[in-house]
């Protein structure tokens, strides 16, 4: 057996040509969606996230503008863009690149992004909102892969879907997405005994620790879905969070890169265009 390799370049390219439409169809009405990135510091990965994301706007007719600020810029000024952000009428979306450098309260400054505007879907409102099934903003990465899901007709309704991974921007919003599509749900994590057996359960499994090949060929079920969302560099190669030998075992499987990153690009700009509705 060898995997399918699920497509996130193709899927996303699809998504971004049907945004473009509806960017086009908003610019004639008079509103240009805008997406606001707040940067701070010389992070090398965060530099390349923020350009691919500056690129797909720029693409999809959407406006961007990046405020760039000192890696050693007290907790104020940043706090500080952010309000004038949100008063900002023209500014639909706003963005606060992760992770920040160590000094700064990364939560603090996120509960202070306007809801309307949090198109990461970080706000604790909108988390609020995902788990009582009545979500308005999603966090991007999970989101997308329930569209990469739904592009190649994998079903989820009645499946065990298994997340490795618990946080507050993939594992638990994954979790509560497959739940509400009536999947039985089992989320893992760095304390969770007998992790093999469990995962070896999973219909559907999705790997988001951040750690280099964590998922062995011995941990998948013969024919299930495996979602990579990891992200990890490697000799200077970026490499996912399940062994490529595992494509030997699944039956669907997202490659790093090309799966799950493009999709997470792809729904930001879905996110700011709704923000401009």
């Amino acid at each position: 057996m060898s995997a399918i390799i699920m497509d996130g370049r193709a899927v996303a390219k699809a998504w971004k040509e049907k945004l473009a439409e509806q960017v086009a169809q908003k610019k004639r009405m008079g509103v240009t969606p805008h997406l606001a990135v707040v940067l701070v510091g010389e992070n090398p990965a965060s530099q390349v996230y923020v350009r691919n994301k500056e690129n797909a706007c720029h693409k999809a007719g959407i406006r961007s503008t990046v405020i760039r600020l000192d890696e050693t810029c007290a907790q104020e000024e940043l706090e500080n863009v952010v309000r004038a952000l949100n008063a900002d009428d023209s500014v639909h979306g706003i963005l606060v690149q992760l992770p920040l450098p160590g000094h700064l309260d990364e939560a603090r400054v996120l509960a202070l992004i306007n809801p309307d505007k949090d198109v990461d879907g970080f706000h604790a409102m909108n988390s609020g909102r995902l788990m009582n099934g009545q979500p308005r903003f999603v966090p991007c990465t999970p989101l997308g892969v329930m569209k990469l899901l739904e592009a190649y007709d994998i079903p989820v309704e009645g499946k065990h879907a298994v997340v490795i991974g618990r946080s507050n921007i993939v594992g638990k919003p994954m979790a509560m997405l497959l739940l509400a599509q009536n999947a039985t749900v089992t989320i893992c994590h760095s304390r969770t005994q007998n992790l093999d057996e469990i995962t070896r359960q999973a219909d559907i499994l999705v790997a988001a620790v951040g750690k280099p090949g964590f998922v062995k060929p011995s941990m998948v079920k013969p024919g299930a879905v495996v979602i990579d969302v990891g992200i990890n560099r490697v000799d200077g190669k970026i490499v996912g969070d399940v062994a490529p030998e595992a494509a030997e075992v699944a039956g669907f499987l997202t490659p790093v890169p090309g799966g799950v990153g493009q999709m997470t690009i792809a729904m930001l700009l879905a996110n700011t265009l709704e923000a401009a509705q």
